[in-house]
């Protein structure tokens, strides 16, 4: 068959073709600018997975050193408390009336208890304390004496502990 094609039909056909270009131009850069925009949104969302990611490890990590160091801590509260419980145990079951303790006083002011006289010696001796430096308990001021041992009684009168030796009471003021 044969058709003849005249100049205004080959004139339409041109300028729907120009048109159908121009069309499909236009939706190819939408097309393109929609591909990019998806690309860049992609690549921003795989970036922030990828910080999230590494953010999360390191919160692991983090929050896996803080419960072996609460495990240890639980630990070293528990063997306290188990001490403490084994000293209160030991404590109430030894009878208190008559108990003594030795304090070591040096220039007047306490420095250390101990349980008896003979552990107060020997431990201040392994920190250079002469064996002459003792000074018992007499009248002086206990200031005016670099290192002396102070003996205390239990007493249960006063729920507590008095000096065994008191020194003798000094006037005041002309009165006694």
């Amino acid at each position: 068959m044969i058709r003849i094609v005249t100049t205004p039909r080959l004139e339409s056909l041109e300028r729907a073709s120009r048109t159908a270009r121009e069309q499909v131009r236009e939706v190819a850069g939408s097309a393109n600018e929609a591909f990019g925009e998806h690309v860049r949104e992609l690549y921003a969302t795989t970036d922030r997975a990828e910080r999230a990611e590494a953010t999360t490890d390191e919160v692991a990590a983090i929050l896996k050193r803080a419960m072996q160091e609460l495990a240890a801590a639980q630990k070293e509260l528990l063997l306290k408390d188990i001490e403490i419980r084994r000293l209160r145990e030991e404590l109430e079951s030894e009878r208190l009336e008559g108990r003594t303790l030795t304090v070591l006083l040096h220039h007047g002011e306490p420095h250390t208890i101990y349980r008896s006289r003979e552990e107060a010696k020997g431990d201040t001796a392994t920190h250079g304390v002469p064996a002459d430096a003792w000074v018992p308990s007499d009248e002086r001021p206990t200031a005016d004496v670099q290192w002396r041992l102070d003996a205390f009684i239990y007493d249960a009168g006063s729920n507590g502990f008095r000096r065994a030796y008191m020194p003798s009471p000094e006037p005041v003021g002309g009165a006694a």
